[in-house]
């Protein structure tokens, strides 16, 4: 799992700055897991950031290291 880089609190938020700007930012993943979030491809999110619990998933795709799209 990883983050988008802005604390969205819904994924209605996240939708949102899609169509507003055309990305919703960059991807990351914390902690010492070891991987890098690609910067192509799909990827799963979970948001909003810990400590807050999670309240939304969603599988994205990303293409340049940006957010494109959320299923």
């Amino acid at each position: 799992m990883a983050y988008a880089m802005t604390n969205y609190p819904t994924k209605r938020a996240l939708r949102d700055a899609i169509a507003r700007d055309g990305d919703a930012g960059g991807v990351f993943q914390p902690g010492p897991f070891g991987k890098t979030p690609p910067t192509d491809g799909e990827v799963t999110l979970e948001g909003p950031h810990y400590p807050e619990p999670h309240r939304w998933y969603a599988v994205a795709t990303v293409r340049a290291g940006r957010i494109v799209k959320v299923k």
